[in-house]
């Protein structure tokens, strides 16, 4: 071979490669991850999340890609974004934290696989047919936290026994916060607690909330599930602290940040699920095969510094049932 051909060889081959490489990675199964609330403010979910992936034999950037799209709290977007998951034919959409997700994967397909995880029962949804047989082209994880809401004001109550006007904070744009407002309102009632109900859909939103609950005297709050209302733990933290109010929240993240104390689901945990589903799903099961889970790993967690710089002495009874308490 003369060494023009062979350096034009060369040249061609080179040329190839890239072109070779790009058409592998086009073949490589595309993941829409959906979700309400705002970038960035759960790496450690995401972590769990590709951990599980990983656990299937799925690495990010490796064999599978993920394309993120998140509503930062504006839930009027995710249709919007649904239906762009589509268009990029991507092999699964994960619905991530929350019903408004699911809700909008569901409305813009019903042929490409949907993994949600949802506080509200996924059957009255209309997200699958039944938990054991979801029938469609959709399953997942459900976790109760909405219906958690009365627990949480009890412990509440244990832990400022004297409040009778205690602050309900809900992300109004959120479907799941009109039944925990309903909750709440009838066990508060029980009890003889007056509900003073603030809503929040952005992070002003929630600093007037605050302010409001301050001039008002509320005595203690309770947080509502939201997704976006969880990736604000860090201000909402702040926020009580600086307010010198007494807050209860609805996941481990609360506290780990500041909060006073948390009763919930553990996130973590579904997000593990959710991943261990998607690869299931990537290896060829069909969501009709996979039966809806229903998480039931609750966890009690209580900040003792936080505790203690809010003037509260913890009952001894209620520190022997957390799960855990930060010193």
């Amino acid at each position: 071979m003369r060494r023009r051909e062979f350096i034009k060889l060369l040249g061609g081959a080179a040329m190839a490669w890239p072109l070779a490489a790009r058409a592998q990675q086009l073949k490589m199964p595309l993941i829409g991850l959906l979700s309400a609330g705002a970038a960035g403010a759960s790496p450690h979910l995401l972590t769990v999340f590709r951990q599980s992936l990983a656990e299937a034999g799925y690495v990010e950037g490796r064999n599978v890609a993920i394309e993120y799209h998140y509503a930062e709290g504006q839930y009027d977007r995710l249709p919007a974004m649904a239906s762009e998951l589509v268009r990029r034919e991507v092999n699964v959409i994960v619905a991530a934290g929350g019903t408004a997700p699911a809700l909008a994967a569901k409305a813009a397909t019903a042929t490409i696989p949907i993994v949600f995880s949802v506080t509200d029962d996924p059957v009255a949804l209309g997200l699958v047919v039944s938990f054991a047989r979801p029938g469609g082209n959709a399953t997942g994880i459900n976790f109760p936290l909405a219906e958690l809401a009365a627990k949480q004001l009890g412990l509440l109550h244990e832990l400022v026994p004297g409040a009778r006007r205690i602050g309900l904070l809900v992300n109004p744009n959120n479907s799941p916060s009109e039944a925990v407002t309903k909750d709440v309102m009838a066990a508060a009632s029980a009890a003889g607690i007056e509900i003073e109900v603030v809503e929040a859909d952005s992070s002003r939103a929630i600093a007037t909330a605050f302010a409001t609950l301050a001039h008002n005297r509320a005595e203690a709050l309770l947080i509502g599930t939201d997704p976006f209302l969880f990736s604000r733990r860090v201000q909402l933290a702040t926020l009580a602290a600086r307010h010198v109010i007494p807050a209860a929240f609805t996941a481990r993240e609360f506290p780990e940040v500041g909060g006073l104390m948390s009763y919930g689901t553990s996130i973590t945990e579904v997000f593990r699920q959710v991943g261990a589903y998607v690869g299931r799903i990537l290896k060829g099961v069909k969501p009709a095969d996979l039966p809806v889970l229903r998480s039931t790993t609750f966890e009690f967690v209580i900040n003792m510094s936080t505790a203690n710089a809010l003037g509260l002495e913890i009952p001894p009874t209620l520190l022997s049932r957390a799960d855990e308490v930060i010193e």
